[in-house]
């Protein structure tokens, strides 16, 4: 059990982050097992396609056989939301020494991996390796994770609306109530059950920061007694983050412009004039225009002058809109 005793002062700085980086880390864990969470199987398949020329052995290094993580790889964010690249930099300034002890710690008791020898080295190797693990963290956060990343930032925000709520309606008490299974508040300490490690980390005055996860599978506090106190927890709705957006549908499309701008968006998929498109749709240039000066001005269709034509086309805000075949124009 790891167990955080925080006083009036910490539970008045217990602040939430969103951070790229952890969620980057924590995917590795899904990656090696999928087992964890049976959730995140479609992102899975995904991934392993597009890893490449990746040094797929330095990374799945990085997580340990008790899943623990390095906690150089993981700094507690300093504002709100930061970008990937400024987490990346944080972990490119840490020292050798620091590298060295917390790869050792993460994998203890058994050794380190190979491709994580140059851990035992001397400093210059050790900071070539922390480059190149930063390198390949790097890579592998835009194959894996950055295209999702706005999806994902949208799940945490939702989560840290929640547990803000709760907090304002329970104190801590409610706030780590249905956290977690693992999560118990008791008597000002914030206990964490079923770890490997066992220790007591007092706050004095550090506060608590709580990082949601859309890969976290339980509770993972830093594995260093050292560290200030943080905590990344498993985010709600993860269920959702993987489903298959719906395709559109044309009678919701027709709903939503009405039938005539609907066709119009529909028969825009090369570029027309507006002579043609009356014709096609049997009714006035001037009904036309009407029409294409609130298409345009809402960002669903383009115009380019071709000669003494203009030619109208859907914008790709309208070809994700128009998707689905749209009311017949006859």
């Amino acid at each position: 059990m790891i167990s955080f005793v925080l006083g009036v002062e910490d539970l008045a700085d217990t602040r939430f982050a969103l951070s790229p980086l952890h969620e980057t880390l924590f995917s590795l864990r899904v990656l090696q097992d999928p087992g964890l969470s049976a959730l995140h199987l479609p992102w899975r398949r995904s991934v392993l396609g597009s890893l490449g020329t990746l040094d797929t052995g330095l990374l799945m290094s990085l997580v340990a056989q008790r899943r623990t993580i390095p906690d150089f790889l993981t700094p507690n964010p300093t504002s709100f939301a930061p970008a990937f690249e400024e987490e990346l930099a944080v972990v490119r300034r840490t020292c050798p020494a620091q590298v060295r002890h917390d790869l050792l710690l993460a994998h203890a008791p058994d050794p380190l991996p190979a491709a994580l020898c140059d851990a035992l080295a001397d400093d210059v190797s050790v900071a070539r390796l922390r480059d190149a693990i930063c390198e390949v963290l790097r890579q592998y956060w835009e194959a894996a994770i950055e295209r999702m990343w706005p999806q994902m930032r949208l799940v945490l925000e939702a989560d840290m609306t929640y547990r803000a709520r709760q907090l304002a309606l329970g104190g801590a008490r409610l706030l780590f109530a249905d956290m977690h299974p693992n999560l118990r508040w008791r008597d000002g300490g914030l206990y964490i059950d079923k770890m490997i490690s066992r220790h007591r980390v007092t706050a004095s005055g550090r506060g608590l920061l709580l990082l949601p996860s859309v890969f976290a599978h339980k509770p993972a506090p830093p594995v260093s007694p050292d560290e200030p106190p943080s905590l990344v927890y498993p985010s709600r709705g993860v269920a959702t983050l993987w489903d298959e957006t719906p395709p559109p549908d044309s009678a919701s499309l027709a709903s939503l412009l009405g039938v005539p701008r609907a066709r119009l968006l529909n028969l825009l998929e090369e570029p027309l004039p507006t002579v043609e498109l009356a014709r096609r749709l049997r009714v006035t240039p001037s009904a036309v225009s009407q029409h294409l000066r609130v298409l345009h001005a809402t960002g669903l269709v383009t115009r380019a002058r071709n000669g003494r034509q203009v030619l109208y086309r859907r914008s790709c805000l309208g070809d994700q809109l128009a998707a689905s075949p749209g009311p017949s124009s006859g």
